[in-house]
């Protein structure tokens, strides 16, 4: 297979790499062993060094595997970010169970579905999420639940048979499960993303998988090298690579993350990314422009990372020009492109960063496109830049799995060790998305001659606000069942601030009077958006008397969406 994107490799890093057989808990055993009394992680002001998180998640893992917990066995995580999420993951790795990622933000409804679609056998949740659990919990099959929060140790209103997280871990002494973990064989995530079809999706992915991705974005952003010590897998940076290269040596970096660990980039690039190259990870539950300036001025922060409209945010924040921003090395993002104008402002307000922008999706692990993070590499404004470590890509046309030539545009498919074994309890939906080892992604890109991607458009109805998925077809379900809808399509439109809204059209099962046209699409509204979480939520409703039809008798969205799109321009 041509692979045009070597012209442009990053000089000192190999084109392949051989991936070592680990659990995803050797990352944070490394990262002990050789950081101890670093700081490996700030919340609120308070630090946790190397050494207390790996203390404590030994304990866990021993209660965990007291309690019962097995190799196999499903463990969600239900909560925001905190440390006690860090602590609770590495602890589910440490026993062979398998990690299953849960918004805290879902409605019930939502977190009945996931629950009950990955078997949980065990929940970890957080008091800000947790009524919601109570309520649906008869519907699972989970009998251990274990609850934190700000004050984990004061919540007598909770159920007396819920597990405090706080009393496990002063109750159990540091030790690790002894369990045979096959990296290639056995699950280390269910993480779930939703589908054309409206139905949410378990990805599996494998221990090996992750950490082959967790070395893929590590050592490409950073220039580093893997290597195992002592049972734990470390990094070093490349001998044959200047200091200058990549400015942000191991075991040296303060990284400011907003992204949720509940998202596939969140659990493997900001924070196995993380704890593996020593980096100290100052971590926010939310982003607030000042309070993130804040943040970048206090500690220092050599690295940020967000999405497209946070970054339109913070370069409009209101003492952006009164900030001192010179320690940033690093500026990362995904989920969508960023502008021309906000890109441009970004170079201004952070001269000594070097600025990438990469692809990939929860069925890739997390990534397998990046531009090239080395201060010399080439990066391509609208691109999100080339193959990583012993990862292909390619674009097709809908009826063949041959290459298109470049420049064309086509639907992207990517190959490598990080993509997903397939949908949990879905054969038929992995067969439709995986062929050969080859993973369709849904998405229409293209490729230039040096190899570089470009992401022109979706395959799937998938749109994207604020950094979230949206799936219209699931919006369109819930439309579908409300007692005023006859027929129903949700479509994308842009908005400058969100990079996407979700727009319904709607068939009215009878016509209403031209006065109750406002309060009718009120109702409808609001029906269907206390079903969802804030970034799901309907913007605005359009009700027709039909919906253009194609040929083939499906829904013509184009139409929609360009009407939409000049309503809201």
């Amino acid at each position: 297979m041509n692979k045009p994107w070597y012209s442009n490799w990053p000089k000192g890093l190999p084109k392949s790499m051989d991936f070592p057989e680990l659990p995803v808990h050797s990352i944070l055993k490394g990262s002990a062993n050789r950081f101890p009394d670093q700081v490996a992680l700030t919340f609120k002001d308070q630090n946790w060094t190397f050494a207390e998180i790996y203390d404590q998640t030994l304990r866990f893992a021993h209660a965990l595997h007291t309690l019962g917990i097995r190799k196999g066995d499903v463990v969600s995580i239900h909560m925001p970010n905190c440390p006690q999420y860090m602590i609770a993951y590495y602890g589910i790795m440490m026993n062979g169970a398998i990690f299953s990622p849960v918004n805290p933000m879902l409605t019930g409804r939502e977190l009945s579905h996931q629950l009950k679609d990955c078997e949980a056998r065990a929940i970890v949740t957080h008091e800000t999420a947790a009524d919601t659990l109570r309520k649906v919990l008869p519907e699972t099959v989970i009998d251990i639940v274990v609850l934190t929060g700000e004050k984990d140790d004061e919540t007598e209103e909770w159920p007396d048979d819920w597990y405090r997280l706080s009393a496990l871990l002063s109750n159990y002494e540091p030790k690790c499960p002894e369990v045979d973990i096959e990296p290639k064989r056995d699950l280390a995530h269910i993480a779930y993303t939703g589908g054309t079809t409206g139905r949410s999706k378990g990805v599996m992915i494998t221990h090996y998988k992750a950490v082959c991705n967790i070395i893929q974005s590590c050592c490409w952003s950073s220039g580093l090298l893997h290597d195992v010590e002592d049972g734990g897998l470390i990094v070093n940076s490349a001998s044959e690579i200047s200091k200058e290269e990549f400015p942000v040596p191991v075991g040296t970096g303060t990284v400011l993350n907003i992204s949720p660990w509940y998202h596939a980039m969140g659990t493997l690039g900001y924070m196995n990314n993380l704890i593996l190259q020593g980096a100290r990870i100052v971590l926010h539950t939310r982003f607030q422009p000042e309070d993130y300036l804040d943040a970048i001025e206090q500690y220092g922060i050599t690295t940020i990372g967000g999405s497209a409209p946070m970054f339109s945010a913070l370069v409009n924040a209101e003492s952006i020009n009164d900030r001192d921003l010179t320690s940033v090395r690093q500026v990362r993002s995904g989920a969508a492109p960023i502008s021309k104008k906000v890109l441009q402002r970004l170079h201004e307000l952070f001269p000594n960063a070097i600025i990438s922008e990469g692809y990939g999706l929860t069925e890739a692990s997390m990534m397998h496109t990046s531009n090239p993070g080395n201060k010399s590499g080439l990066r391509k404004l609208g691109s999100v830049g080339m193959p990583v470590f012993d990862t292909d890509i390619k674009i097709v046309a809908d009826d063949s799995d041959e290459p298109l030539p470049i420049g064309c545009s086509g639907e992207v498919c990517a190959k490598g060790p990080q993509i997903m074994k397939g949908y949990y309890k879905k054969p038929e939906e992995t067969k439709e998305v995986l062929k050969d080892g080859w993973l369709r992604t849904g998405d229409i890109g293209q490729l230039d001659e040096d190899g570089y991607l470009y992401i022109v458009d979706r395959k799937k109805d998938m749109l994207i606000h604020k950094g979230y998925n949206v799936y219209p077809r699931e919006l369109e379900e819930l439309l579908m069942q409300h007692s005023l809808v006859a027929n129903a399509a949700v479509v994308g439109v842009p908005h400058e601030e969100s990079v996407e809204i979700p727009i319904a059209f709607v068939i009215l099962k009878s016509k209403p009077d031209s006065l109750d046209i406002v309060s009718t699409k009120e109702r409808i509204m609001t029906d269907i958006n206390k079903q969802v979480v804030p970034y799901k939520k309907i913007r605005d409703v359009y009700i027709e008397e039909e919906l253009p039809i194609t040929g083939a008798g499906k829904i013509l969205k184009r139409a929609l969406k360009e009407k939409a799109a000049q309503s809201h321009r």
